[in-house]
């Protein structure tokens, strides 16, 4: 058997052939953004709880708190409030499950910025840091998933599908940081 052809390609210059062939490879199908967008209603009601407890969080650890402190060294309110309002942002357009073009780009923007743009006495947040936010709110969500579904496989069904998305978001965010993948060829 033969390998079907790939041409090599980068991807911030084409994101969305970039997110297509993640949700390809991760099989995130028709089946999984329609218990997305079922299940959004019910992601979304929880939105506030959702933001406050990552927020909360984060601020138990020093080397992901530094990034919210004042300097003072006490938490920045104002600064934990627009991350908030932010991470809402974020949830509510991943739970229309489009990963249209401008969301493709608004992804790439956030992993830059996190990975580019030092603030206060945080520096740049690291990118271990941005894998493990997402493995939270991966958690969170299956949390809330078997909590408040009655059918425990359309729990398992509603937590895969978020988690295939959130993988294709993660790999988006990540180019921020490593750039674009390069390609090794035998020599």
């Amino acid at each position: 058997m033969t390998s079907p052809s790939y041409e090599p390609f980068l991807p911030g210059a084409d994101l969305p052939r970039f997110a297509r062939e993640l949700t390809e490879f991760v099989d995130l199908n028709e089946g999984d953004v329609a218990a997305i967008r079922r299940t959004a209603p019910l992601v979304l009601a929880q939105e506030t709880a959702f933001t406050a407890a990552l927020y909360e969080h984060f601020l138990k650890f020093p080397l992901a708190a530094r990034f919210f402190l004042g300097e003072d060294g006490t938490p920045d309110m104002a600064r934990l409030e627009r991350r908030r309002h932010s991470l809402g942002r974020w949830l509510r357009e991943t739970a229309e499950a489009a990963l249209t073009h401008d969301f493709g780009y608004y992804l790439l923007s956030v992993g830059l910025a996190h990975s580019h743009r030092a603030h206060g006495p945080g520096g740049i947040v690291p990118a271990h840091l941005m894998v493990g936010a997402m493995s939270l709110a991966q958690t969170a969500l299956a949390q809330l998933f078997t909590s408040k579904l009655d059918d425990a496989r359309e729990a398992l069904a509603a937590s895969m599908a978020w988690n295939k998305l959130l993988l294709v978001h993660l790999n988006v965010l990540l180019l921020g940081y490593l750039g674009p993948p390069r390609e090794r060829r035998p020599a």
